[in-house]
């Protein structure tokens, strides 16, 4: 069965936006990602996303040239009226208003054996995490101080999260460090 793997790009110290919600400076790194092996693996493993709306809006809609050719699941108390731009055999938009678990159970039955990669800020990470479906936590730590902003796992409802690291890579500039969680 496929496992649901939740990835963020942080700061050093722990931050996913800075104080005005901008999280360019932490993807300066971004085009020389795109045909590297890094990316090209994480396009191979992935079976199916789960997107937060945020996410979803911030193409505009658009998914044309989108890197991961695969259903995706969009988070959302409201679909767009307009169809997304870019769906083809293999890319298709689902929008799952009833709940995470949904999203997630959708997205795992469609990914077959491959990962369901999970895209979005920091309120999808933590619906993700609070209701206990992340199997994997990829960080991808850059090298760089945001000193203050969003930071990726405050606020959280659950206990204690068990991590056992199982993968460290250098990937450019940033630091990427994989998790089972337990």
């Amino acid at each position: 069965m496929a496992k649901l793997r939740l990835g963020m790009t942080t700061s050093i110290d722990g931050f996913i936006a800075d104080a005005s919600g901008d999280s360019t400076s932490l993807y300066s790194n971004l085009n020389s990602l795109r045909d590297s092996e890094y990316m090209r693996e994480e396009i191979e493993e992935c079976g199916a996303v789960v997107m937060g709306r945020h996410a979803y809006d911030m193409a505009g809609g658009d998914l044309t040239g989108y890197e991961f050719q695969v259903p995706i699941f969009v988070l959302t108390h409201n679909p767009p009226a307009a169809p997304p731009k870019g769906q083809n055999d293999k890319l298709t938009v689902t929008f799952v208003t009833n709940s995470v678990e949904s999203a997630v159970e959708q997205a795992k039955a469609s990914a077959g054996d491959g990962y369901v990669i999970s895209m979005g800020g920091a309120d999808t990470a933590h619906q993700l995490l609070n209701a206990g479906l992340v199997d994997e936590l990829q960080i991808d730590i850059m090298p760089i101080l945001l000193k203050r902003g969003l930071r990726f796992l405050d606020n959280l409802d659950m206990g204690t999260l068990n991590l056992e690291k199982i993968k460290v890579r250098e990937v450019g500039s940033s630091t990427s460090i994989r998790f089972q969680v337990h």
